[in-house]
């Protein structure tokens, strides 16, 4: 009995560190993406057209996924800008297909994590006027 106890321990134990770091990686990746979709969400809203702030949200995010070391297969970055107007909001929906690939191991699919952030756009900011200036 002492014998496969022997032999089985080690094997048990190396499973459950297998396991252990697959379950910080998702939540770890889930915790990045939803900070990238924050971050897309402020860059977005400070911007003045609703191109720019698309353009601001897809940099920024991706961006940010590739600063914390994530690795999606696929990246998504969804913006609705509604309009870009004074005392709005700006929402961005970061989707990320994670890469588990180094978890194979374990038979661990990719997994898709998304996250949401709204953020407003200023109230008080300055807005471009058709008139001209004497």
């Amino acid at each position: 009995m002492s014998a496969e106890i022997t032999i089985v321990a080690p094997l048990l134990i190396m499973l459950l560190v297998f396991v252990g770091v697959v379950i910080h990686r998702g939540v770890d990746a889930r915790l990045r993406v939803d900070d990238a979709a924050h971050q897309a969400a402020r860059a977005a809203s400070l911007e003045r057209t609703p191109a720019a702030a698309v353009t601001a949200a897809r940099t920024t995010a991706s961006t940010a996924l590739s600063a914390a070391g994530v690795v999606c297969r696929s990246l998504v970055v969804d913006t609705v800008t509604g309009g870009m107007r004074p005392g709005g909001t700006v929402a961005v929906t970061v989707s990320c297909l994670v890469d588990f690939g180094d978890a194979l191991l374990l038979g661990v699919p990719d997994r898709q994590v998304a996250a949401t952030a709204v953020e407003p756009v200023d109230l008080w900011r300055a807005t471009l006027t058709t008139g001209t200036r004497t």
